[in-house]
């Protein structure tokens, strides 16, 4: 009775990955509000896995609440593992089959104290993913996550670009439950589509809601992006959520697009392009890097746009710096602007080197990083910037010590 709500943890065995989902144990008749808040957790669970392990008592033999439990997982329709826990030993084997009365599939018996055939249990397991060799094939293929707050026209946009009717679109917030994943080629470009949940303010959700785990969802999508669209809603602009969803995005280290969809019902004239890009830069400080473009899904004007917009952030992404380059245009940026002093003592950086790409980082080794400056951080980002372009992609800044400091 001590786990309530779900828990989540990533695994890996033998190049698999997977999600365990760890449940509150299930009462199916209890009134209790406490048992019925963990009953209620399970069922979300339930309803968002791809495989349930089904644990039962090896001790206790089969009670009339697994009898309940295997009615309710059977509804389900999911592919349901029967694990018969607390079979310490191997006399304890023939316990097992008595289990086959749950009319469930075939038991696996195992000790989770002992460690007990775990391995056969996560053979049998990873039978259900899907070969991990298969997903290599998507090395090549650019990651695009649709995100965005509720009814802004991702769905469209999904629909547009594929040329199909590929994911459900309604007026209805929260028609899009799960991240849907769709492969397809656009002139010889390997692209998977995501398309995810709309994601509310917090105080909006019903902490046991399906849309909860939508929203995990989608933020696991951006996570695993290598470009975000963030579609904003022309007709109401840049909103609080936008900015949240955007600094999700930008803290994850994302190529990003910003994509203001509906742009047909706005009123325009000469200039109002121009002024509603100004508000967005406003808004969104934090994410100058990003190409905005104005689309509507609804009648596909300018959504040609896209893709061609989503190849070029991501090379620039992709982009790798050579060492000696790079240090030829610090020299340039310090000689400049000298580094900022502190105290007498004034910043020197040495030498830097690329240590990574999506996004561009950067290690900057220096006498003390305590003497730099967010101003002068930022100053350094513009001049890489203009020597390299980085279009759509922030930049990362390491900064480390060639030497300790001086005791004093």
């Amino acid at each position: 009775g001590v786990t309530r709500d779900r828990v989540y943890v990533d695994c890996e065995w033998q190049n698999y990955k997977f999600t365990v989902i760890d449940t509150g144990g299930i009462d199916p008749t209890s009134d209790d509000p406490l048992l019925s808040q963990m009953r209620r957790q399970a069922e979300i669970a339930i309803e968002t896995c791809d495989v349930i392990l089904f644990f039962v008592d090896g001790k206790a033999g089969v009670t009339a609440d697994d009898q309940s439990v295997a009615d309710m997982l059977r509804k389900s329709g999911k592919p349901v593992m029967l694990v018969v826990n607390k079979v310490d030993n191997i006399r304890m084997m023939n316990d097992v089959y008595e289990f086959y009365n749950l009319g469930i599939g075939d038991p696996i018996g195992i000790s989770s104290v002992n460690l007990l055939n775990f391995g056969d249990l996560l053979e049998e397991l990873c039978k259900h993913f899907p070969d991990p060799d298969a997903e290599e094939e998507d090395v090549g293929a650019i990651q695009i996550a649709v995100a965005g707050k509720p009814n802004v026209g991702k769905s469209s946009l999904v629909n547009r670009l594929l040329g199909e009717e590929r994911v459900m679109v309604s007026d209805i917030a929260g028609t899009t439950r799960d991240a849907i994943d769709t492969r397809f080629t656009e002139d010889g470009q390997d692209y998977i589509l995501i398309d995810t949940a709309g994601i509310r303010r917090k105080r909006s959700i019903e902490y046991q809601s399906l849309e909860r785990f939508s929203i995990v969802r989608a933020l696991a999508a951006i996570d695993r992006c290598d470009v975000a669209l963030m579609v904003i809603d022309a007709t109401q602009g840049v909103t609080e959520q936008d900015s949240k969803i955007a600094g999700y995005i930008d803290e994850q280290g994302k190529a990003a697009i910003i994509v203001i969809n509906k742009w047909d019902a706005i009123e325009k004239n000469t200039g109002t392009m121009n002024e509603y890009v100004a508000k967005v830069r406003e808004e969104l400080k934090f994410m100058a890097y990003a190409p905005i473009l104005f689309i509507s899904a609804l009648t596909g004007q300018r959504t040609n746009q896209v893709l061609e917009t989503v190849r070029k952030v991501y090379e620039q992404a992709s982009r790798r710096i050579t060492t000696g380059l790079l240090n030829d245009i610090l020299a340039d940026a310090q000689a400049a602007l000298q580094p900022p002093a502190t105290s007498g003592r004034r910043l020197k950086i040495y030498y830097a080197t690329q240590q990574e790409t999506n996004p561009p980082t950067f290690v900057m080794f220096v006498n003390d990083q305590t003497l730099m400056h967010f101003s002068y951080e930022r100053y350094l980002e513009k001049q890489f910037r203009k020597a390299f372009g980085f279009d759509g992609t922030p930049l990362r800044f390491i900064l480390r010590e060639r030497q300790k400091k001086e005791e004093t």
